[in-house]
């Protein structure tokens, strides 16, 4: 066996024990263990070390040193863990390493990447002449969505803004909700609109926009709602958004970064009614698919716009090509496969498998909802979807609470403040959290509420 061959099977060896130990071990790493990743900081050596050294001390010092949020009792962010095969195919993937920049020379990967794409619109509801971009996260495909919408509202008025850019265009009309992600105001910026100058619409108690807040459209106008608030998980109306602006024009991006997920169960369409209608798309498959990082993907309706906003040509690229072409869709020229990793994960679990993922986390919420709620703590939201909010009494005492639940290590939920509380949040995103997860981890959680509040 090779030194190659032999290094390769011990960083999967180490992978496979990484990955075995997650439900088992602390959810959080230990103080001596994030004391140790001062192990990593040397001078770069004249010389190089040996290759499987390299290897131990990433995995000795780093593994400890990780919290586990691919473990099924990480709670904190809406954090998917890898399933098993999409692990696998992201490291034949990055074994194959190819640069997914035209068919031409990497068609299996085009050839993939369609086929995800078809899928994912069929999961969503989307129409199936959709052309979808798959890039790093909802940040990117907010950003990738909104080039396109950028676009399409000034080419509508006769002006090329790839061409000619901002300067002296026509003004574009920005209106979001107020409780708009900030990765989309950060997109915003990065497109020269303005993070700060996009017109907020007024939310309702659960986060939603009021429909009947948002102003007549005159001119160039994007519109941009959201499904699947980050901290109550509610739904904007987006079918009412649609039908009060699309007359005029404007441009309706959803960013729906876990909720547009809610499009792929029958019995929670309702949620989501409408947004077949919007112009563009933003979702993330390293939440609820459960693939690896980094992996999001936008999708619009208006090919032609979204391709005019990314596509690069250069003399030594083949362009000319029967089949899409990948980076005639993303910000990158270079970039990674990822669009394998989701083809992997829709044709492993296939249709019925993600409703019943999506349909067993929103379960395992209401679980948690119910059983704070009946042990005497306050739910701030209504559990609609996989995100509950729970108060242990005033601010500090759910500070303390929160500090508490992570340093016992049984389960990791973080904090937030919704409209002026702070709260615990618990986000249910990953596909090995079990009934017994949850029951361990409301005992922990519970616990220590108790010894905090009793003081």
């Amino acid at each position: 066996m090779s030194s190659a061959d032999k290094l390769l099977r011990d960083a999967a060896e180490r992978g496979i024990r990484y990955r075995e130990s997650l439900g088992s071990r602390k959810v959080g790493p230990t103080p001596d263990a994030v004391a140790a990743v001062a192990g990593f900081d040397e001078a770069l050596m004249d010389e190089g070390r040996d290759d499987a050294e390299t290897l131990a001390k990433l995995d000795d010092i780093g593994s400890p040193a990780s919290v586990a949020m691919a473990g099924p009792r990480f709670f904190g962010f809406v954090i998917g863990g890898s399933m098993p095969v999409t692990v696998a195919a992201n490291w034949l993937a990055t074994a194959w390493d190819q640069n997914s920049v035209m068919s031409e020379v990497t068609p299996a990967v085009a050839m993939l990447e369609t086929v995800a794409q078809r899928w994912l619109c069929q999961l969503f509801g989307l129409p199936q002449d959709c052309a979808a971009s798959f890039v790093t996260g909802a940040t990117v495909a907010n950003f990738t969505a909104l080039a396109a919408a950028r676009h399409k509202v000034l080419a509508d008025v006769g002006w090329d803004v790839e061409k000619d850019g901002l300067i002296g265009a026509p003004e574009i009309t920005m209106i979001v909700g107020a409780e708009a992600h900030p990765t989309l105001t950060k997109s915003l910026g990065l497109l020269g609109l303005g993070r700060d100058r996009a017109l907020r619409i007024p939310v309702d108690g659960q986060g939603r926009m009021i429909a009947d807040a948002v102003p007549e459209i005159d001119g160039p106008t994007i519109v941009c709602t959201q499904v699947g608030n980050i901290n109550t998980g509610a739904f904007d109306p987006v079918a009412e958004i649609c039908g009060a602006v699309q007359p005029a024009g404007a441009w309706v991006h959803v960013d729906g970064a876990f909720g547009l997920w809610a499009a792929a169960v029958p019995g929670m369409r309702h949620s989501v009614a409408g947004v077949e209608r919007a112009d563009s798309w933003a979702t993330d498959a390293h939440k609820w698919l459960n693939v690896p990082y980094d992996s999001g993907v936008a999708i619009t309706r208006h090919a032609p716009a979204l391709k005019a906003a990314m596509a690069i040509t250069a003399d030594y690229l083949p362009t000319e090509t029967e089949y899409r072409n990948p980076s005639d869709y993303t910000p990158e020229l270079s970039r990674r496969a990822r669009g394998i990793d989701v083809w992997a994960a829709l044709r492993s679990l296939g249709k019925q498998g993600v409703e019943d993922l999506v349909e067993r986390c929103c379960s395992h919420a209401r679980r948690f909802a119910d059983g704070l709620r009946g042990a005497g703590y306050e739910i701030l939201n209504d559990v609609v979807l996989n995100q509950v909010l729970v108060s242990f009494g005033d601010d500090e005492t759910t500070r303390e609470v929160i500090q508490a639940i992570q340093t016992d290590g049984t389960c990791w939920c973080g904090g937030t403040v919704w409209q002026g509380r702070r709260a615990m949040r618990i986000s249910v995103c990953n596909w090995s959290t079990t009934d017994a997860d949850v029951e361990i981890s409301l005992e922990a959680m519970l616990a220590c509420a108790g010894r905090v509040t009793r003081g």
